[in-house]
């Protein structure tokens, strides 16, 4: 039997790119986060930047259950078609090779169209399959361009396929693959690239003032006076702790400046005892005792502040940590006397050194 051709149905693809752009998005905002997470040693972002695909597959596989549900339960078309052509894409080290067909399929009730798809062929069957043989397919209603050949059709499939003759139908070709393989990729893309700036410029204060916090403070003339209060640092001061933050391009490295930041912490307190001081470039922590506490305290005020800036000086120069750098000085009194322990970190690991009450080198631990 002859049945006539017509042109084939044609789709798009909008969700699919809105879901590319989306996917894409989500492993640049993961990527991004985990890394400047690891920079800026912040730990949930590190952990957001590992769960958010997580959370995204986790979500992807419950929104689509229900369309896998519904496609699932369609009953396939089955159709004749006739091999317009075949080619081995891949495979050839196996049994089954996977063959790349070009075929024209004629349903009963609608017009015949164009498919292109691949699947996998066991290397004995592909004589069945040659150009103008006539096959068995089978593809859902709502989406014509998945088919796939029938191996083994029933009887009456079978007796079809070996007394049908086929016309050609004219292109355009569907393709089982989407045919918006470049717009796809691109809007992916797009979404990871924006998404990645995105985190980056959101977290930018603490990455690029990080880098900065880096670089030694620029050396005072002795004669100069102590740093004057910042507009731009902040003071925070409760029962529990005090901070005290500066802007950029300042530092506590700075002649004075710890001293004035510890004054502001402790200005009109009740002499508060301490459980620790911990100085950062541009961050000074007090955490005070509890009411009633037992633990080891000291006197905020009595720590050598003027020594700090020599011991973070020698513990970046000479424990072998390399540049960059980051410090951290931890004041505690925990062993019963007062202890000044500074740790540098940089590419060559980690070191410190400790200091007593009046700021003099006790222990030296070097990179390793």
């Amino acid at each position: 039997m002859t049945i006539t051709t017509s042109a084939p149905p044609t789709r798009s693809t909008p969700v699919a790119l809105a879901l590319g752009f989306l996917t894409g998005g989500v492993i640049g905002a993961s990527l991004a986060a985990f890394v400047v997470g690891c920079v800026i040693e912040s730990v949930p972002l590190c952990v957001a930047g590992v769960g958010l695909p997580a959370v995204y597959g986790l979500l992807f596989l419950l929104a689509g259950a229900p369309r896998r549900a519904r496609e699932a339960a369609v009953v396939p078309r089955t159709a004749l078609a006739v091999v317009e052509s075949r080619e081995a894409v891949g495979g050839e080290a196996t049994s089954d090779v996977a063959v790349r067909f070009d075929l024209t399929v004629a349903p009963d009730d609608v017009p015949a169209y164009r498919v292109a798809f691949t699947q996998d062929i066991n290397l004995t069957d592909l004589p069945d399959y040659r150009q103008g043989v006539v096959v068995v397919v089978q593809y859902p209603p709502d989406r014509p361009w998945r088919v796939r050949i029938v191996k083994r059709p029933t009887p009456e499939w079978e007796d079809r396929a070996a007394d049908a003759r086929l016309d050609s139908a004219p292109g355009p070709v569907l393709v089982s693959e989407s045919s918006e393989d470049g717009g796809l990729g691109f809007v992916t893309l797009l979404g990871l690239l924006l998404a990645a700036a995105g985190v980056v410029l959101l977290f930018r204060a603490d990455l690029f003032d990080g880098d900065a916090s880096d670089k030694p403070p620029a050396a005072s003339s002795s004669s100069s006076p102590s740093s004057s209060p910042s507009s731009s640092s902040s003071t925070v001061v409760s029962s529990a702790y005090g901070t005290v933050a500066l802007g950029p391009n300042q530092s506590f490295l700075a002649k004075g400046e710890l001293r004035r930041a510890v004054g502001l912490l402790t200005k009109g307190s009740d002499s508060r005892a301490a459980l620790t001081v911990v100085v950062k470039d541009r961050l000074l922590s007090i955490v005070y005792a509890p009411t009633g506490s037992t633990a080891t305290t000291f006197d905020p005020d009595s720590p050598p502040y003027d020594r700090f800036p020599a011991l973070v000086e020698e513990a970046r120069s000479g424990l072998g940590v390399g540049s960059p750098q980051t410090w951290q000085i931890t004041v505690e009194r925990l062993t019963g006397s007062l202890t000044v322990r500074v740790g540098v970190t940089g590419p060559e690991g980690a070191a410190s050194l400790e200091a007593n009450g009046q700021g003099k080198v006790v222990r030296r631990t070097p990179a390793h």
